[in-house]
């Protein structure tokens, strides 16, 4: 490049200048001042820029911190102030304004190395693209990441990455107008005024530039028509020739006799219509070509029924080592596992599913990259970030008040908070290789399930996933789906048996006396012991019947009183004890009677002297960091007594301390008896000797039921430790009367429950997916496991087979008298419709039962009769499938029946656009057949005196070989010749019952279609087609492509969008957005909407708050106080004390949900306003205002009946809801919010609420 000579920058010259960006002939548009009377030298550069020059200290520190004017303000009178700027002289720089951020590198340096040395031979310049790629305009990993302090949870400006297996749009997609889109006409109606401008630009009076004319490329073209024509016409007399040529095959029924293979897979559109020419059915080939051609599975069983004796050949230096042999499940997925495959483990209880996790994060630390870890609940995540950092080291923990080492390779956290690092674009996905979802059935959770289907269907492709679950039915069901969704393969790993058989028993004993008396159910084999049952019925029989002869008989109860459980609980845990079963999980669905049993076991004793001591010293060190009043609390007082006698209780009602502190002495061995409920099963991995069903009962809420088999398979599932049982022992206590055989063979031996989709629409959910163009919420629905029996891609192969047909279908022929033939094939269809549906009518009415009976002459449509008379014989009981045994009349010849008409056979309409009936054209005969309800097109007023036994056993006489040419009976032949008379008497038609006149039936449905099935009728005799000589042949052509057309339309619709379940529901939530303008009506979010993006529950009810300055005037605990109500969801029977402030500010919010409420269920929502309003409890509101202004924990506990654990959990949900009104509230730009959501946490964040996890300390 030529060296130029720029003359000196004038006064009015902005300073900017050019800088050449290397060899790609782009530039750089710089800001820098330039030094005064001095030439602006000719600026190239390397492709990087220029060279980087480290500032001196002293001057960069005197630019930054004295003399710039974004530092010091200028507006300051302070006289000292003025006379430091004096001091330093400070000149303002206007240029600075002026200053542009440098764009994005365009180009790189690539290395050429020689291929066989590796020595250094040149560099290259090469270009880069999409260099303007952000978090906030892409969904690609190739964009630019985001600034450090958005690199863990992301922003919700930010776009999540590309969900793997959702393909970029199409040209197709792109041309296809979305229903809010314009049809924008480019010639006339575009605007000369730019939106919220008042002037324009005016474009009529300016003149056409003169330039070159136009060239129509179709002018072009149009001369090789001729040439194209003739081509084709050459092409057509070819292909007749040859079909000329070609010798016909004669007509066979196989393939041998014509010495022919059948090799070919699947009929060309030709040779499918070709066939159907010859009297094939519609799907004929299609089944053959579907049957042929495999489908896809994404799911892969793997078989783990032999040994793997090649996995050390195959991992010769495997990332992790145990001490103990692995089993061949868990060899068989680490094996998966190198192959960075996806897995679903669907192994047995204690069977081992951490080893695969363990391999997984040694293996991305062994790769240099990361793992996530996610747990349903807090408990077990902090469990296993124990146990992981005591493997690995390197490991962190994400919840919702928790945050250690987010910089570690192997991060722990809740899926919730997984779902919103997915949603908001954070940096960590970028090196994410695994993610693992432990306790996958939790996808049942009615409440949670959702966020398992939301963070599978976001996570990236590059991201592959491991399922741990107990044993599930349906694992290659769901693995298959989440296959398809990524369309990346999945492999299905599934153990047989457990590695700690089971044994289930009854225990009967409520005494000293009878405390063996112990009979075995279901032995280690899973055989179901029926002597052992009757066992236990005679032995509870043999006592009360002793009770009765002693004190009187009493009815059967199956409630005890507390004497009678505590007799039951003293009998059974000394023999427990005596038998060396001990430790014993006792599962007790009530929290209250976990503490009643453990509170009546005071004079038992489990623990020697030594263990006193270790309970001792281990409680008082784990207690040494509450506050001395919180030391003090009954409940630590009552544990800690029942801990050193070896029992315990572990419910949601427990402190959080005190669960953690009974876990770890549990897992030592030092609690002997563990009363606990449901959750215990769920969250913690703490497996016992023995467990013990205290009831087969439960309430679930709404009732109570009996425990499901996969409820009672997880509970049961902690007997028996592997490595120290020999077998794991179940006890079901029968306390009042043994249970039912049924119930408890259901239990223990039936199918666990089914992985379930409990996906749902959420607010936060459309309102995530609406900011971000490239998402649409139909997208995430139809992913989503609900709508995984929607096989596309066989319908979209179908749909390909149809429209080939209906192209090699010959033309219809529409002119002249035929041209209201398509008008009539609606017509027709219409009236069929309608027929039916009267017919339904009919069926259902006891009128019309009474007149179809014995005697009643029909008329008889189906695939052998049309128009033929009838009448019934004989009528089947079945209500359901009803059947009518018939006399019909037919042709010499024609008696046999015919099969029944298969999918896709044309469906008869000749006899509704043409009513006469059938006479026969030579002698007439008869048949005798089953007729469906369908097969009966009319009810005739005439009625005949037949026999039926006769004529029935004489037909059925007449079908045996040697009696087949015999003549009918005299009852047959009556039968026969009084229909050919009424056929002949009415051949034009005959009269048929009306349902309304006749029948007297006067349903809204009936009578209206009986009056639109005279109109249709009428309309069927003023077409002109029927006319036409060539109607039949032409008719059935329509017949044949209208059903290829509506089946294709069928498909079309079951492929779209439309046809998803929560379709309506998505529409009755949007509209619910746009009344309450979260989004505008191009669905565009809005403020609100962004604000409602950062609450991930109740959100419309906090953004509404926040909107209408509901918590601004109140002071900081008031509102923590008030925001209670989201967190809180028991019922409690005391009265709260609340302030007048507390109780107005109450009043606001159940006003804003009644609006809400009333909202929904005006933009048709099924939940009632009432149910939403009721959601919100504000029973913990004064409890929680006292905590915010420093009462001791002892003093709130009085205030309410709601168990301390319980009130501790809310109180922490409770800080995570006011760190979101935080976070929105600085969206808002409400600074005085946000700090007062600030001292409020503050607040609420002391003593034993907020003590830290002896998991993570």
């Amino acid at each position: 490049m030529e060296k130029t000579e720029i003359s000196p920058a004038g006064p009015d010259d902005l300073p900017l200048s050019l800088l050449e960006m290397g060899c790609s002939g782009r530039f750089e548009l710089l800001s820098n001042p330039v030094p005064k009377n001095q030439t602006l030298p000719p600026l190239s550069t390397l492709p990087h820029g220029l060279p980087p020059i480290g500032p001196d200290l002293r001057t960069e520190v005197e630019r930054r911190f004295l003399s710039d004017p974004e530092w010091l303000p200028i507006h300051n009178t302070d006289s000292a102030f003025q006379k430091f700027l004096r001091l330093i002289q400070r000149n303002r720089q206007i240029d600075s304004l002026l200053h542009c951020s440098p764009s994005p590198l365009h180009s790189g340096l690539s290395v050429v190395r020689d291929p066989t040395t590796g020595v250094l031979l040149d560099f290259n310049e090469v270009l880069l693209e999409d260099t303007s790629l952000s978090a906030k305009n892409s969904l690609s990993l190739l964009r630019a990441p985001g600034p450090p302090s958005e690199s863990l949870r992301g922003s919700n400006t930010n776009y999540p990455f590309l969900p793997g297996g959702m393909e970029e749009l199409t040209l197709e997609q792109i041309k296809k107008k979305s229903e809010k889109q314009e049809e924008v006409d480019f010639e006339n109606d575009l605007l000369t005024v730019a939106p919220g401008l008042t002037a324009g630009i005016d474009f009529s009076n300016k003149e056409p530039r003169n330039s070159l004319r136009e060239v129509n490329l179709m002018s072009l073209l149009s001369t090789f028509d001729d040439v194209i024509d003739a081509r084709l016409h050459r092409d057509e007399e070819e292909e007749k020739q040859s079909a000329k040529e070609s010798p016909k095959m004669p007509r066979t029924n196989s393939l041998e006799d014509l010495g022919i293979k059948d090799t070919v897979d699947t009929p060309s559109p030709a040779a499918a219509s070709e066939g159907k020419k010859d009297g094939m059915t519609i799907k004929e080939g299609d089944d053959t070509a579907t049957k042929t051609e495999e489908k896809k599975r994404w799911a892969i069983s793997v078989d783990i029924s032999s040994p793997c004796d090649d996995f050390y050949k195959r991992i010769p230096d495997p990332a992790f080592k145990w001490p103990f042999e692995l089993d061949v499940f868990q060899k068989q997925a680490i094996l998966q596992l190198e192959s960075h495959d996806s897995v679903f483990v669907a192994a047995h209880t204690s069977a081992g599913k951490t080893v695969v996790a363990e391999y997984a994060i040694a293996l991305s630390q062994k790769h240099m990259t990361r793992t996530i870890y996610t747990s349903p609940i807090k408990a077990l995540s902090n469990q296993k970030f124990r146990d992981f950092k005591h493997t690995f080291g390197d490991v962190g923990l994400l919840t919702g008040d928790v945050q250690l080492s987010p910089d570690a390779s192997c991060l722990i956290m809740t899926t919730e908070i997984l779902r919103s690092m997915l949603y908001n674009g954070s940096e960590v996905i970028r090196d994410l290789e695994w993610v693992i979802f432990d306790e996958v059935h939790y996808i049942n959770d009615a409440e949670r399930g959702v966020v398992w289907e939301e963070v599978l269907i976001m996570l990236p492709d590059h991201v592959s996933i491991i399922l741990l679950s107990a044993t599930v039915p349906n694992a290659l069901e769901f693995s298959e789906w989440i296959g398809r969704i990524k369309k990346r393969p999945i492999y299905v790993i599934s153990t047989v048996k457990r590695p700690v058989p089971l044994e289930h028993y009854l225990y009967t004993g409520n005494s000293t006396k009878t405390m063996k008396e112990l009979f075995l159910l279901v032995d280690s084999s899973g055989n179901f012991l029926t002597k052992g049952y009757y066992a236990a019925v005679d032995s509870k029989k043999e006592r009360s019947s002793k009770h009765a002869q002693s004190f009187g008989a009493k009815g059967a109860s199956q409630n005890t009183s507390a004497t009678q459980d505590r007799g039951v609980w003293l009998a059974l845990l000394r023999y427990l004890s005596d038998r060396q079963q001990t430790p014993v999980v006792a599962f007790t669905f009530s929290r209250s009677r976990c503490d009643d049993n453990a509170r009546a076991l005071g004079s038992m004793d489990l623990t020697t002297s030594a263990e006193k001591t270790e309970i001792h010293s281990f409680f008082q060190k784990s207690m040494s960091r509450l506050s001395g009043s919180d030391r003090q609390l009954p409940q630590i007082l009552v544990m800690r007594d029942l801990l050193k006698r070896g029992l315990a209780v572990h419910h949601s009602g427990i402190l959080p301390i005190l669960k953690e502190v009974i876990e770890m002495l549990f897992s030592r061995g030092l609690v002997k008896v563990l009363f606990a409920t449901e959750t215990f099963a769920m969250g913690v991995n703490m497996p016992a000797r023995t467990v013990v069903f205290d009831n087969i009962r439960k309430h679930d809420g709404s009732g109570f039921r009996n425990l499901l088999p996969g409820e009672f398979i997880q509970m049961a599932g902690r007997a028996g430790r592997r490595g120290l049982d020999k077998t794991g022992t179940v006890i079901i206590l029968c306390k009042s009367d043994v249970h039912d055989m049924g119930d408890l063979h259901t239990m223990m031996l039936g199918k666990p429950t089914l992985l379930q989709s409990q996906f749902r629409l959420t607010y936060t959910m459309i309102l995530n997916l609406l900011r971000v163009e490239a998402l649409e919420v139909t997208d995430m629905m139809r992913r989503s496991f609900s709508e995984s029996h929607r096989d596309t891609q066989s319908h979209e192969k179908r749909i390909r087979q149809l429209r080939q047909k209906l192209i090699s279908l010959p033309p219809l022929d529409t002119d002249a008298q035929l041209a209201d033939l398509v008008p009539l094939y609606h017509t027709l269809t219409e009236l069929r419709v309608t027929t039916e549906a009267l017919q339904k009518a009919v069926m259902e009415s006891m009128s019309g039962q009474k007149a179809l009976s014995v005697g009643r002459v029909v008329v008889v449509n189906n695939a052998q009769h049309h128009n033929a008379l009838g009448v019934i014989l004989q009528v089947s009981s079945d209500s359901v499938n009803r059947t009518f045994t018939t006399l019909i009349m037919c042709d010499k010849g024609r008696e046999e029946v015919g099969a029944e008409p298969q999918n896709g056979v044309t469906v008869p309409l000749q006899h509704l656009y043409n009513p006469v009936l059938f006479i026969p054209d030579g002698p007439c005969s008869h048949t005798v057949q089953k007729l469906k309800m369908r097969d009966i097109t009319a009810i005739t007023t005439k009625t005949l005196k037949v026999i039926p036994d006769r004529i029935i056993d004489n037909y059925k006489q007449r079908q045996q070989p040697r009696f087949r040419l015999d003549p009918p009976g005299p009852a047959v032949s009556t039968a026969t010749q009084e229909l050919l008379r009424l056929a002949e008497a009415n051949s034009s038609g005959i009269t048929a019952l009306d349902p309304v006149n006749d029948l007297h039936l006067k349903g809204v449905e009936v009578v209206e279609g009986s009056l639109r099935l005279r109109s249709l009728q009428e309309s069927v005799r003023e077409f002109s087609c029927i006319h036409s000589p060539t109607f039949s042949e032409q008719f059935s052509r329509v017949q044949e492509r209208m059903m290829l057309q509506e089946e294709l339309d069928s498909l079309l619709y079951l492929i779209s969008d439309q046809s998803l379940t929560l379709l309506p529901e998505y529409r009755q939530r949007i509209k619910v957005l746009e009344s309450l303008n979260y989004v505008d009506s191009k669905g565009a979010v809005q403020l609100k909407g962004r604000v409602a993006c950062q609450i991930s529950r109740h959100e419309l009810l906090l953004t509404e708050l926040l909107f209408e300055n509901t918590l601004s005037p109140l002071a900081p605990e008031e509102s923590a106080a008030l925001l209670s109500c989201l967190v809180f969801t028991q019922n409690t029977q005391t009265c709260p004390h609340l302030t007048n402030t507390l109780q107005e500010g109450i009043d606001r919010v159940v006003a804003v949900a009644q609006r809400i409420g009333d909202l929904q269920v005006d933009c048709g929502l099924a939940q009632l306003a009432e149910d939403f309003v009721a959601q919100y409890k504000f029973g913990l509101t004064e409890v929680v205002y006292c905590w915010a202004r420093g009462m001791p924990f002892s003093e709130i506990a009085q205030l309410t009946d709601v168990q301390e654990g319980t009130v501790v959990r809310c109180i922490q949900q409770l800080n995570e809801v006011l760190r979101e009104v935080r976070q929105a509230a600085r969206i808002v730009g409400d600074s005085v919010l946000g700090s007062k959501m600030e001292k409020a946490s503050l607040a609420i964040r002391r003593d034993i609420v907020f003590t830290a996890s002896l998991y993570t300390h």
